[in-house]
C-alpha cells in the first residue's frame, strides 16, 4: 500500500487514477491497526492501486473528505468516491463493493 504523505501528493493521485482505494488511518487506533492488514492483503487480488493516509498527520485530507472517525475505507472510480466504509469495517461488504468496482472498469474500457 502506498502512503501518502499530503493533502497535494492526494490530489495528484486522485487526478490520475481512474480507480482506487483509499485507507485512512490515525494514531493510536487498535482498530485501525486489526483492519489494515486485511484490506492490504485484498491488495493482490484487485487491480487499482492502494492508498493509506495517516489522518492525525495529514489533517487536511480529513477535513477535505469529511472523514470523522477511523478507520474509514473510501472507493474512488474517476475522482468520484464510490462507496465508504467507516469504523467497524465488513470484509465481505467491501470486497463485494470492490468487485463492482473492477466490473465498473472494464464497462469503461
Amino acid at each position: 500500500m502506498n502512503e501518502i504523505g499530503s493533502y497535494e501528493q492526494w490530489n495528484e493521485i486522485i487526478e490520475k487514477e481512474p480507480q482506487l482505494l483509499l485507507f485512512v488511518k490515525t494514531d493510536h487506533c487498535s482498530v485501525c491497526e486489526g483492519l489494515y492488514p486485511q484490506v492490504k492483503a485484498l491488495d493482490d487480488q484487485f487491480p487499482f492501486p492502494f492508498y493509506q493516509v495517516n489522518a492525525a498527520r495529514v489533517p487536511e485530507i480529513a477535513g477535505q473528505l469529511s472523514l470523522f472517525t477511523a478507520p474509514v475505507v473510501l472507493l474512488y472510480h474517476y475522482g468520484k468516491e464510490m462507496a465508504r466504509f467507516a469504523r467497524f469495517v465488513q470484509m465481505d461488504q467491501l470486497t463485494r463493493r470492490m468487485q463492482e468496482l473492477v466490473e465498473r472498469g472494464k464497462e469503461d474500457a
